[in-house]
């Protein structure tokens, strides 16, 4: 029997799987048995689990697919406490925990503001997602949202309010600060042109036509060079704004990275352009390896995170003049790399797993005090 499982889709590189595979790596460095429950075992973040984490894959199918083996993982396995994370997921984990009739201790992690999602998609699982919430939520033990934003957008939704526990993600590590020295042999990086730089899912959430537009904008008045890091169905309209706006040559569009850290470090100014998030993990990053950051101030996260513009620019969501003025007076007065880096502690590995230790009801007696790497 574990002491922990934690169930997430798959090991792809995103948000809310890094923060999984922080956390279990960190509770497993603090001396926890972890079961990492996946319904597909793939993913650029596999290498970065260490031996002694055991993967479940249930199989690989659809989630639906995938429910008979996750509710014979909770009835073989019968662990204590079950973390799961991202929507449909969670949805999955508080039915089969109900219909096993097991007495684990269920959290179930939000990720994003649920109501924002429903009312810009066009999926209707996405749409009916905060009603599902509403009505199965109230099964679990626990629910932690990643920050107050997305909390207060749970209340709303209809989540009791003494089941929400705000939880920031684990972003600063060890690991992503030694990452972050990483050399990256990029000429743009060996030049004096100021290189921006954004990082996510090339998808509709993230805004990267805003970005696109204002980046032309700045760069009518001075030379500067964009780079976003990431990969989604968003791709082939933006290279074709990118023709369009005939910036061609000062747009990079390199894919997924593995260590986006250390290109974060190098760039000169990070900017996010979203029209809604949960708790910007990118955001954090940048600021932890000292680069200036500019952020809509979209629901929910860069207001928490940059304490209402006291660490960065926050500008109003979807508006093309001021990101583009907020980025020129960034790239001319930025804020010391020191405050930024001192300001992203707050989102420290080391916290979250005290707090989520806490939530998870994890006896002190297995928790050892180990460093964390």
């Amino acid at each position: 029997m574990p002491d922990l499982a934690i169930f997430v889709h798959s090991l792809f590189g995103g948000g809310a799987e890094r923060a999984m595979l922080n956390l279990a790596r960190g509770f497993s460095q603090r001396g926890l048995t972890v079961d990492l429950v996946l319904l597909r075992k793939e993913g650029a973040y596999l290498d970065l689990l260490p031996s002694e984490i055991k993967i479940v894959d249930l199989g690989g199918g659809k989630l639906w697919q995938c429910l008979p083996a996750l509710a014979n993982y909770l009835r073989q396995n019968r662990p204590p406490v079950l973390l799961s994370t991202l929507d449909d997921t969670n949805l999955a984990a508080i039915w089969m925990r109900q219909l096993t009739g097991g007495k684990t201790r269920l959290i179930v992690n939000v990720q994003n503001t649920l109501s924002q999602e429903a009312q810009r998609s066009t999926s209707l699982k996405t749409r009916l997602m905060p009603l599902f919430t509403r009505w199965f939520f109230e099964w679990a033990d626990a629910v932690v949202p990643v920050s107050e934003g997305v909390g207060e957008d749970l209340r709303q939704i209809g989540v009791r309010g003494d089941l929400i526990q705000v939880i920031h993600n684990p972003v600063v590590t060890p690991d992503l600060l030694e990452r972050a020295q990483t050399s990256i042999e990029h000429p743009w990086f060996a030049s004096e042109i100021p290189v921006l730089m954004s990082v996510g899912r090339l998808a509709h959430q993230k805004n990267y036509p805003l970005l696109l537009e204002a980046f032309a904008k700045v760069r009518q008045s001075r030379p500067v060079r964009l780079m976003i890091l990431g990969e989604g169905e968003a791709r082939t309209a933006l290279e074709a704004q990118i023709e369009r706006l005939g910036i061609e040559e000062d747009v990079l569009l390199p894919g997924f990275v593995s260590n986006p850290y250390a290109y974060l470090r190098q760039a000169d100014l990070f900017v996010l352009s979203s029209w809604f998030e949960g708790l910007p993990t990118v955001l954090i990053e940048a600021m932890a390896v000292g680069t200036p950051v500019v952020a809509t101030n979209c629901p929910s996260g860069p207001d928490e995170i940059l304490a209402g513009g006291k660490y960065g620019v926050l500008v109003e969501v979807g508006n093309l003049e001021q990101l583009a003025q907020a980025i020129e007076q960034t790239l001319a007065r930025p804020i010391s790399s020191a405050i930024l880096q001192e300001r992203a502690a707050y989102y420290s590995l080391e916290q979250s797993l005290d707090r989520y230790a806490k939530v998870l009801n994890l006896p002190p007696s297995k928790l050892q005090c180990t460093e964390i790497r």
